[in-house]
């Protein structure tokens, strides 16, 4: 079936038979034919941002939150320059996003016209993929060809860059098919059985065994964070996870080791660093989960599971790699280890798993708390505890505050936790909290900031007033960058070059004065009745929370060490509790 429609009306007509219910967007002059016609519909609700990135974190908010396709909708020139951000931070974390940039005329491309810029060019290396429509012919198989792109394989960022003239234009409107079919695009979802097989064999022989899991099970949809428990039950493995895989599966269960990397608990980084098996299953061996790369897991069968073949042995060599979707093979490999037995294989994997008891019992994530000032480890977990049986959202900055809330705030369920990770893009949280909030409007959604983050993009507090989003940002200000004055005190002699915030908002004023409320609290005492007053307004509330300014965010792998050369807190090394044969001292 198809219809005589304008370049304009196409686009609409295909994000509706895409699904999409709201896009994130700013007009102008390229674009203005694409707004009259959403101007002129229903189905699809656009949220006006205060600024370009804005939108690509909104819409990277809506899409980590409901594994859905995001969409951006910006002009030419600035518009899509402004985007870029949010692209590469999307691009980094497989993110589906579907980004709509208008573009000059055909005729003005390379003229150096009003707002031009090369944005397939200047794009191509933060997508996905990138189209420039010059013919009306082709633009509705090009936008149903993004969203399938963005959508499968490993997601990500596909730009679709649309001149004026072919908006106006009057072309022929064909609706997707059933099957969408690229010729140089087609993502291997199944992974190869008899490499699943061999899989289980090295796990019904492992000793010391660890799942090592990231966001590519989340991004596999909520059935593979229901396999990952049911297999980690089949077994009686222990379970670590990246940044981006926090809530594949549950905090609370005795399985879950914490998380791994950098800022990790000790117990996961031995975990990894001892096992004799390690299964990473949708993760990417980046650098600040590997450490020292000649150090890493230097005993273990590395056994890697990712749909993406390009991220097999990009980091570290795989001994067995498995190309596929995280949720086909965790099928799989439920299926084929209930073939084998029903028991867990605890009894076989008793002294390790006493050993990770040992390591746990360091309780790493210890700290000093106070009476004087708030602690930011403290105020995480006080506001874990307010919402303690509420469906909440996270979404954070990024820096010491990310660190704590991953730390500290105990996550359950997949979809639940919408952080910058790979690309570590300072005023990300309070955006995605706004696509959040469009996403789930009756849901409870908190922004965990610093100040400094915080400041990069907080004019969307605007777009949360104006769409009535009643998202709460929750604000850990110590008045400093924080991790920058960290790394500072730790390599450069305690030089705090420019990381020190000596001009910073009232946060309660400017909440005011963009429609919202402010609330400030710098008591313990007093933090339980401030978190609740927050939470009990029914609209967007900034929370100043006035933390200890020079806490630092520990335990820490430092740069270039290895797993087992992690600082704790209160100690100088872990030589001070650990013996040479591993034995707590403490």
């Amino acid at each position: 079936m198809s219809q005589k429609l304008t370049g304009a009306e196409m686009v609409v007509e295909a994000l509706k038979d895409n699904g999409v219910e709201h896009v994130f967007g700013y007009p102008g002059g390229a674009v203005l034919p694409i707004y009259d016609a959403l101007f002129q519909q229903e189905d699809v609700e656009h949220i006006l941002v205060r600024h370009e990135q804005g939108a690509t974190h909104m819409a990277e908010g809506y899409a980590r939150s409901t594994g859905r396709v995001g969409v951006v909708l910006v002009t030419s020139g600035p518009g899509a320059t402004n985007a870029v951000t949010g692209l590469t931070d999307a691009l980094l974390d497989s993110i589906p996003l579907v980004c709509i940039t208008g573009q000059v005329p055909t005729s003005l491309i390379g003229s150096d016209a009003f707002q031009e810029c090369d944005t397939v060019g200047i794009t191509r290396n933060c997508t996905k993929h990138n189209y420039l429509v010059k013919n009306i012919r082709d633009l509705a198989r090009v936008i149903h060809e993004a969203f399938y792109i963005a959508a499968s394989g490993r997601p990500g960022p596909v730009v679709i860059d649309i001149p004026k003239d072919v908006q106006f234009a009057l072309g022929e409107y064909t609706r997707p098919a059933a099957a969408i079919q690229h010729q140089s695009y087609s993502p291997r979802t199944e992974g190869d059985l008899g490499a699943i097989e061999e899989a289980i064999e090295l796990m019904s022989r492992a000793e010391r065994p660890v799942f090592y899991t990231g966001g590519g099970i989340i991004n596999s949809g909520p059935r593979a964070s229901e396999l990952l428990r049911e297999l980690a039950d089949l077994t009686g493995f222990p379970v670590t996870s990246t940044l981006m895989g926090l809530g594949a599966f549950p905090a609370s269960d005795e399985k879950w080791l914490g998380m791994l990397g950098m800022h990790g608990t000790y117990e996961a980084n031995m975990a990894m660093h001892d096992c004799d098996l390690m299964l990473n299953i949708g993760a990417r061996f980046d650098d600040r989960i590997t450490g020292r790369i000649d150090a890493f897991s230097p005993n273990s069968t590395k056994v890697h599971v990712d749909i993406d073949p390009s991220s097999i042995n990009k980091n570290v060599d795989a001994d067995l790699a498995i190309i596929g979707d995280c949720g086909h093979v965790l099928e799989e490999m439920v299926r084929l280890w209930r073939t084998r037995t029903n028991a867990p294989r605890t009894g076989e994997i008793k002294p390790w798993l006493e050993k990770i008891e040992q390591w746990r019992a360091i309780n790493s994530l210890h700290y000093k708390n106070s009476t004087k000032v708030i602690k930011p480890q403290f105020a995480i977990e006080r506001l874990a505890e307010a919402v303690r049986g509420r469906d909440v959202y996270i979404t954070t900055e990024v820096g010491q505050h990310q660190m704590w809330a991953a730390q500290y705030f105990p996550f359950e369920k997949p979809n639940r936790f919408m952080t910058s990770g790979g690309l570590g893009t300072m005023g990300y949280g309070l955006p995605a909290a706004v696509g959040v909030q469009v996403a789930h409007r009756d849901a409870l959604v908190i922004d965990i900031a610093g100040e400094a983050s915080v400041q990069m993009t907080c004019q969307e507090f605007s777009t949360a007033i104006q769409f009535r989003l009643p998202i709460k940002v929750f604000i850990l200000n110590n008045e400093y960058m924080g991790m920058v004055r960290q790394w500072q005190e730790l390599l450069h002699g305690s030089r705090y070059a420019h990381s020190y915030s000596e001009s910073l908002p009232d946060f309660v004023k400017l909440a005011e004065a963009m429609g919202g409320r402010g609330i400030r609290c710098e008591d313990p005492a007093l933090l339980d009745e401030a978190i609740g007053e927050m939470l009990e307004h029914d609209g967007p509330v900034l929370f100043d929370c006035r933390v200890e300014k020079q806490e630092n965010c520990l335990p820490m792998i430092p740069s270039g060490k290895a797993h087992n050369e992690m600082i704790l807190p209160d100690t100088a090394n872990i030589s001070d509790i650990i013996d040479e044969k591993g034995k707590v001292l403490v």
